[in-house]
């Protein structure tokens, strides 16, 4: 069962990035955003606050990782709808393989594709100002904890596609999905926020990975009087991964499985 589904999965990895590369604009589009949000954050937003600009820009990058991280919802949303809507989905019901294999096969290759993307970002921060001051074993743990996170909002993504009724309305919910940094401290800190919202703030996922990269990055100290998650972000951001992959990777294969029935 476990080979069938490594074959059937890779098969469908090597479907996606097919796929990938016979849409570039919206893979550049896709990995060009955050920079220019680097840049525009970083300069302009970064004036306005009480943080010199470059100090700033430190904060602000393992934010955007992260918050890039969680556009997993958006991407895996849409192509999952994409694929239910044009009939892709049920044609390959009807293959012989693992029924687990197409779900895995599209979050396989959004990982790799996110992999690749963030090459070109760290590049930007460094340029910008940005440096890793921990050591490199904490900086290797950093990017595979972002990865892993990318990881399990990927496959949120997929099963809200696998329930959409339409590419519009997969599109709009996804395009929703750019609140959730908001509600967080990917982009500000949350001290100085009213009790409830940073309440909100600190329970947000983005938040316990955000502090988590900060902190092994060696960019920002872990804050004081912080909720759980973030007052312990490692741990914090392993639970939150671990939980959307409990319930969001077996409900995705099960709708795909059985469709709408």
């Amino acid at each position: 069962m476990s080979s069938t589904l490594a074959y059937d999965g890779t098969a469908m990895l090597g479907r996606q990035l097919l796929r990938v590369r016979n849409n570039p604009a919206l893979a550049i589009l896709t990995q060009t955003m955050p920079i220019t949000m680097l840049l525009f954050f970083g300069y302009v937003f970064g004036s306005a606050l009480a943080m010199p600009g470059a100090e700033y820009r430190s904060f602000l990058v393992p934010g955007l990782l992260v918050a890039t991280a969680a556009n997993g919802i958006m991407t895996g949303m849409f192509q999952a709808a994409q694929d239910v809507h044009r009939g892709v989905t049920d044609r390959l019901r009807t293959m012989p393989m693992s029924r687990a294999a197409v779900p895995l096969g599209q979050a396989a290759a959004d990982l790799v594709v996110t992999t690749a993307g963030t090459v070109p970002f760290l590049l930007v921060g460094l340029a910008v100002g940005w440096r890793v001051e921990g050591s490199a074993a904490a900086a290797i743990a950093a990017v595979g904890l972002l990865l892993l996170f990318r990881f399990a909002c990927t496959w949120v993504g997929i099963f809200l596609g696998l329930l959409s009724r339409s590419e519009e309305a997969a599109g709009q919910l996804g395009s929703a999905t750019f609140m959730l940094p908001l509600l967080s401290n990917a982009y500000i800190p949350t001290d100085n926020l009213p009790g409830w919202l940073r309440t909100v703030a600190e329970w947000n996922p983005i938040s316990a990975v955000t502090t988590a990269l900060r902190d092994l990055f060696g960019n920002a100290p872990v804050p004081d009087g912080a909720a759980w998650p973030v007052a312990h972000p490692v741990a914090g951001s392993l639970a939150w991964c671990a939980v959307l992959l409990a319930v969001f990777a077996p409900l995705a294969v099960r709708r795909y499985a059985h469709g709408e029935q």
